[in-house]
């Protein structure tokens, strides 16, 4: 079953290296959020969730990167990842990576696309 792919924001929402967007979803049957982010140009989006431990990645809502805007990181454990491919870069995520969300741009927005295991969010 396809379902209809969902806006998140208007394209300059997302500044390059810059505050993320999150929007609420529901993966594997748990109500969370997933973000948005611009990172080389292009727009990736993930479940906010470590893969270290379950839990939210950003230290102030939509708050993402690292200072020097090269990686993401979890604000409770450090862990880093690679933007471009959610792969964990160091610290306790060691092996893990961040689960993608399928996003796109069209006519200046920003849209995710649901799969069998991250669902729109519950009413």
């Amino acid at each position: 079953m396809s379902e209809t792919a969902i806006q998140i924001c208007v394209s300059e929402a997302l500044e390059e290296s810059g505050k993320g967007i999150r929007f609420p979803v529901t993966a594997g049957g748990e109500d969370g959020t997933g973000f948005a982010i611009r990172y080389s140009g292009a727009v990736y989006a993930y479940l906010n969730r470590c893969a270290h431990v379950p839990i939210e990645l950003d230290w102030n809502e939509g708050e993402f990167f690292e200072s020097s805007g090269l990686y993401l990181m979890c604000s409770t454990h450090g862990a880093i990842y690679v933007p471009d491919s959610g792969r964990c870069a160091g610290g306790p995520c060691r092996g893990g990576r961040l689960r993608p969300i399928v996003v796109f741009e069209k006519d200046n927005r920003v849209f995710w696309q649901p799969d069998e295991y991250v669902r729109p969010a519950r009413a």
